[in-house]
């Protein structure tokens, strides 16, 4: 599943650490099939929530160690002495021989059996479940692109490490500089001669709204994250290019609720840092939903778009036709009874339920048997034979 060589390691220290093939291929299988969610990376973790054969996804979490400060000055120190390297890194590349320089210096980068440690909220205790396992492999795909990932995990970001490393690059070039010719000197005549200094520019202005910093000093306490904004500005260079090459704005006939799960929904599994996570949490503030809605609106749009979100919210008395017809297909098929109501047909003590969409699509939703708790689940098909088959074989 991985192209580079250190996504290849990373993934040679999960099979390393498994004691189980069968699970480690499971996992592989999860995650080829986009059951895991957005990533989360911070220092010393890795957090998800990974979909397995139950309704509500499972929090998954895998550790790491992170490296000391005194790891971080010998990896610094060895990846600032050689140009190559500087170059590398800024390439998006993780060397070989940087690698191997640093573990001269007594610093793992890439890490050894015993350095993963899996934790996840399911019922298997495997060394690691299925669901870690899965996790592990989506993180292989994270690595692939960006080698910071790994450094991340490691303990230091991205901006912070290039920041350092310039000035240690800075300062061992300065080293190896050959000294200046001594200064020649000024006279003391010409030194001393009054000279027309530019006046003082004007005071600041004054903040649009007084008493709120941030709006005249995005640096200040208050001010977004640059990360967010970096996530919005990259949906907003999208939305131009669009409007340029089509003459239509993608978002115009969104509502302010539909935008916010779009643009959740737009984030990758792979990516998404403690930035992704900000933004999440700040997108369901904003709309005056909780988290937990914001959840299975995404959930709905990966399923179908606009489309897949008014089926979730808004349910709709379908005409004669589609909707009566597909109670004696499933029963032709010999598929469980379901009770039809409105859109929907629906067993509760199963826990299985599908929806109609306007788009004559039928919408796959389960839930824990017995509650009333429904989460958009696998792909709508305009067959509910189909849709309904593949959501008893999940």
């Amino acid at each position: 599943m991985s192209v580079s060589w250190w996504g290849g390691a990373w993934i040679e220290a999960l099979e390393a650490l498994s004691l189980d093939p069968a699970r480690l291929a499971r996992g592989r299988s999860y995650a080829s099939e986009g059951n895991v969610g957005a990533i989360s990376v911070a220092p010393g973790r890795i957090i998800t929530y990974v979909r397995g054969s139950r309704p509500r996804p499972y929090r998954t979490e895998i550790r790491l160690r992170a490296l000391s400060d005194d790891d971080w000055d010998r990896f610094l120190t060895t990846a600032a002495a050689d140009p190559g390297h500087m170059a590398a890194l800024l390439d998006k590349d993780m060397p070989h021989s940087l690698v191997e320089s640093a573990a001269e210096a007594g610093v793992d980068l890439l890490p050894v059996p015993g350095d993963l440690a899996p934790s996840c909220s399911c019922p298997d205790h495997g060394h690691p479940c299925k669901h870690a396992a899965a996790l592990c492999y989506e993180t292989a795909r994270l690595l692939d692109s960006d080698p910071f990932v790994l450094l991340l995990m490691r303990g230091r970001a991205e901006r912070d490490l290039l920041d350092d490393l310039a000035r240690r690059n800075a300062a061992h070039s300065a080293r190896e500089k050959p000294a200046p010719p001594p200064f020649p000197g000024v006279p003391a005549a010409t030194a001393l001669t009054p000279r027309t200094l530019p006046a003082l520019p004007g005071p600041l202005p004054v903040p649009v709204h007084p008493g709120h910093a941030s709006a005249a000093y995005p640096g200040s306490r208050g001010a977004p994250d640059p990360l967010a904004l970096d996530l919005l500005v990259t949906d907003a260079a999208a939305r131009a290019h669009t409007l340029l090459t089509t003459g239509e704005d993608p978002i115009a006939p969104l509502s302010p609720w539909q935008d916010a799960v779009r643009l959740a929904a737009a984030q990758p599994g792979s990516g998404l840092t403690a930035a992704t996570r900000s933004l999440y949490a700040a997108l369901a503030s904003a709309t005056g939903r909780t988290p937990t809605d914001l959840a299975r609106a995404v959930a709905a749009w990966q399923q179908g778009g606009r489309q897949g979100l008014a089926v979730l919210e808004v349910p709709w008395d379908p005409p004669a036709g589609p909707f009566d017809r597909a109670g004696p297909a499933l029963a032709a098929a010999r598929l469980p009874r379901l009770r039809p109501h409105r859109n929907r047909l629906s067993d509760a003590e199963r826990g299985i339920q599908l929806r109609l969409g306007h788009d004559d699509r039928w919408y796959p939703y389960e839930s824990d048997p017995g509650t009333d708790d429904w989460w958009p689940t696998g792909i709508p098909d305009a067959d509910p034979v189909g849709a309904l088959s593949a959501l008893l074989d999940d």
